[in-house]
């Protein structure tokens, strides 16, 4: 019985020899790459979504937009910052791992033949579509390895061409929106002054302090939060933008100071904007919604009109869900008024445990 052990681990020990060599060998001396399945699986992962369609404001034409399958390994492998909540593309400026359509068609409502549209770039990638209010536009950001660029589709003629040589940054505000002139646009771009990234350092300056300073402050867990003094100085490089207005012709107009723009909004009359502005301090204990921030209105040449409100951090929101900071929130434009704000706040200081 010890003998037939002994020659059952003899040979147990003989045949993982053998099984051993080969792979050790394949993985220390064989390059390793990306292999393709059978193409009718291929195709099968790879098929495209049911195309989208997005239909004209006037009701009289549509979009047939295209969205590939599953992402390419390209696509996957771009860098990726993760700061404050956001995830951005350091190379583009744009959010990373974003989806995008890769074709566009023009159909008419009343039918005919479909359109294609002349004038994009090879293999394309573009998303934010958005109509002109009248419906003879459409705008896009189309997307580069190493930038975003506003682009605008011609209903008439069916072509495409790019707006503007700035850069748009797409990492924190809403990029773009149309005025009801129908031939004017504001869009976030990237300072032209920016200067180089900043480069994490080898070593610290010093130690990372936080304090509570006596106060209870309830929290949750939250992902992608900054870190060091390096995260913010990336996220402020980022996150910054100058708002410009352009015009159909391309005519580029700077609008105020670049600074954390977190969202604008045009006014149905086209002669206000709505801003808000993240501002400082930050903090590495919630994402950057719940930073400081300013609430005004500016005219429509980029000058201070009003200050609807001066937000403090919010990192003593309540734990339940459905808790909210205190204060104006959710400001927006009447649709039914030429300039009237209307907007929400907690009166029950903005915690949904409490009886209310």
């Amino acid at each position: 019985m010890r003998k037939r052990i002994a020659s059952l681990m003899a040979l147990t020990i003989i045949v993982c020899s053998f099984i051993a060599v080969p792979i050790m060998a394949q993985v220390g001396d064989t390059e390793q790459v990306y292999m393709r399945p059978p193409e009718e699986i291929a195709a099968v992962v790879d098929a495209p979504f049911t195309p989208q369609i997005s239909l004209s404001p006037n009701h009289e034409d549509f979009l047939v937009l295209t969205r590939p399958g599953l992402p390419s390994i390209a696509e996957v492998s771009e860098p990726e910052l993760r700061l404050a909540g956001l995830r951005i593309n350091p190379r583009n400026n744009g959010p990373s791992r974003s989806w995008y359509y890769n074709s566009v068609e023009l159909r008419s409502m009343k039918g005919g033949d479909t359109r294609s549209v002349a004038g994009l770039p090879s293999d394309v990638r573009f998303n934010h579509v958005d109509w002109s209010p009248d419906g003879s536009h459409v705008a896009m950001v189309v997307t580069f390895n190493d930038r975003l660029e506003l682009w605008v589709i011609d209903i008439k003629t069916a072509e495409a061409r790019r707006l503007m040589p700035d850069p748009l940054n797409d990492a924190y505000a809403n990029t773009f929106e149309w005025l009801s002139d129908n031939k004017t646009l504001l869009a976030t771009t990237i300072p032209a002054d920016r200067g180089p990234a900043p480069q994490a350092p080898m070593v610290p300056k010093g130690p990372v302090i936080q304090q509570n300073l006596g106060r209870v402050a309830p929290a949750r867990t939250y992902q992608d939060l900054l870190k060091d003094k390096y995260d913010e100085e990336a996220f402020s490089y980022y996150a910054s933008s100058q708002l410009v207005r352009v015009t159909l012709d391309g005519t580029v107009t700077p609008l105020g100071a670049p600074g954390l723009i977190e969202s604008f909004q045009p006014s149905p009359d086209a002669r206000y904007i709505l801003v808000e502005t993240t501002m400082k301090p930050f903090s590495y204990t919630v994402p950057s919604d719940d930073f400081p921030r300013s609430i005004a209105v500016w005219d429509i040449q980029g000058s201070l009109v009003h200050t609807l409100a001066e937000l403090p951090l919010a990192d003593n929101i309540p734990v339940p869900f459905g808790s909210v900071r205190t204060g104006p929130r959710e400001v927006e434009w009447r649709t039914d008024a030429d300039a009237t704000l209307v907007w929400a706040e907690a009166l029950d200081g903005g915690d949904a445990g409490a009886e209310a």
